[in-house]
C-alpha cells in the first residue's frame, strides 16, 4: 500500500505577538477587533495601508498603572463580547493600588468567549479597557493570515513607506492621533 499524504491545513501565515501601548493620556476605550487588526498593517503607498493579518483572538490583556505617591490608581479590562450570539465573560478584571506600587491587571478570556476565538476584521467589540494616563497596556494576540484577502485599514496613513509593515496604537489610529502609543515607532 502507498501511504497517504497528510491532510494540510489552509494555507496561512499564523503569528503570535505581545503588542505593548503606553496610555498618553486617561482612557476608557472599547477596543474593536478591528483596532486589534489595525495595529499591525503593511503599506502599499504613503497613504494605503492594509491589515497584516485578517484573523485575531487574543491570548490576555495586561496593565500596570501608578498614579502620583499617596494617589489612588485604578485599571481595568472586561471582555464583553456583546454581538449578537455570542458573548463575552463579563467579568471585569479591576485592581486597584495606593501609593507607589502600580494597579495590575491580567486579564485573560474566557475559553468560549468571542476574543478568544479568531475573528475577523469586524466593530465587534474585543474588549474595554479603562486606565490612567501612563499605564502600560500589553496585548497578547494570535493572528491569522488568510490567501485572497486584502482588508484595507479603517484609517488612512501618512507617510508610510511602501512596502513595510507599520505599527499603530490599540485603538487602530496613526501614533500623532492615538490615545495607546506603540512602543515600537511607526505611523
Amino acid at each position: 500500500m502507498i501511504p497517504h499524504p497528510p491532510q494540510l491545513d489552509r494555507y496561512e501565515i499564523r503569528h503570535s505577538q505581545v503588542l505593548r501601548f503606553v496610555t498618553n493620556t486617561a482612557v476608557a476605550s472599547n477596543i474593536t477587533f478591528q483596532n486589534l487588526l489595525d495595529s499591525i498593517l503593511l503599506a502599499t503607498s504613503a497613504t494605503a495601508v492594509y491589515d497584516l493579518f485578517d484573523l485575531v483572538k487574543i491570548n490576555f490583556v495586561k496593565v500596570w498603572s501608578i498614579g502620583a505617591v499617596g494617589a489612588v490608581t485604578t485599571c481595568q479590562v472586561a471582555f464583553e463580547g456583546q454581538t449578537i450570539g455570542q458573548t463575552g465573560d463579563n467579568d471585569i478584571h479591576t485592581d486597584t493600588s495606593i501609593g507607589v506600587e502600580p494597579a495590575f491587571v491580567n486579564a485573560i478570556p474566557a475559553k468560549k468567549s468571542l476574543a478568544a476565538i479568531f475573528q475577523p476584521s469586524t466593530a465587534g467589540l474585543a474588549f474595554v479597557l479603562l486606565a490612567p494616563s501612563s499605564s502600560v497596556v500589553d496585548v497578547s494576540l494570535s493572528l491569522r493570515s488568510l490567501p485572497g484577502i486584502a482588508t484595507l485599514a479603517q484609517h488612512v496613513a501618512v507617510g508610510a513607506t511602501v512596502g513595510s509593515y507599520n505599527y499603530r496604537g490599540l485603538d487602530g489610529l496613526g501614533t500623532s492621533t492615538t490615545n495607546y502609543v506603540p512602543v515600537v515607532g511607526s505611523i
